[in-house]
């Protein structure tokens, strides 16, 4: 399976946006009214997007915090019409329970915006539904593969297969160390981004 990359993305958008330009301008020349104040801000629910599932044990801490992380990240880059994001658990364990405030705390300090995500457990549908499913270590991998079976069209990665160095992320449930978590998720999530808009 070929996924799409931002910068192809984007020139789908901007060749959309020229040929209702188009159509606007012929509108308006035979005097229509309403239709020349159309917004191309419009368009971005029409974009095709990527879509990214942050994978962890829990989807307390790891996971959200990576969520988040990336939602920030697209935002201030302009980019996050571009992207659909949410995160998952392979373990039933904290289904329905909030970010841990670990990482509340962490994200907050780093000034980064965190919502009411309640942690889920990850499905075959978000297989078929999601791009790019992306583990924390080589624990979720194995759980993972236990719910979907298998990875035909190459969706599961770690996040920090992408970096230049590979590595899992601990876990600061165990480790209480919510500041290493995060150094390795924003790196992880700045050399992801860097990778689908090659």
């Amino acid at each position: 399976m070929i996924l799409p990359n931002v910068k192809d993305v984007v020139s789908i958008i901007l060749t959309m946006k020229m040929m209702i330009l188009c159509c606007v301008i012929t509108v308006k020349s035979a005097g229509i009214m309403g239709l020349s104040q159309l917004d191309f801000e419009d368009l971005r629910g029409y974009a095709i997007m990527i879509k990214v599932l942050f994978i962890c044990h829990g989807n307390i801490c790891r996971s959200p915090m990576a969520q988040y992380v990336f939602e920030d990240m697209v935002k201030k880059q302009g980019m996050g019409y571009l992207f659909e994001i949410d995160s998952a658990a392979t373990s039933r364990e904290e289904i329905g329970n909030g970010v841990h405030h670990g990482t509340r705390r962490k994200l907050a300090e780093m000034g980064i915006p965190c919502g009411d995500h309640r942690a889920r457990q990850v499905t075959k549908a978000d297989y078929k539904f999601y791009d790019y499913l992306l583990i924390m270590d080589a624990n979720n991998r194995r759980n993972l593969m236990r719910i979907i079976g298998s990875d035909p069209d190459n969706k599961v990665h770690g996040l920090l297969d992408f970096s230049r160095r590979p590595r899992d992320i601990a876990d600061p449930w165990y480790t209480g160390n919510f500041d290493v978590t995060y150094e390795d998720i924003a790196e992880g999530c700045t050399d992801f981004l860097q990778h689908v808009m090659k």
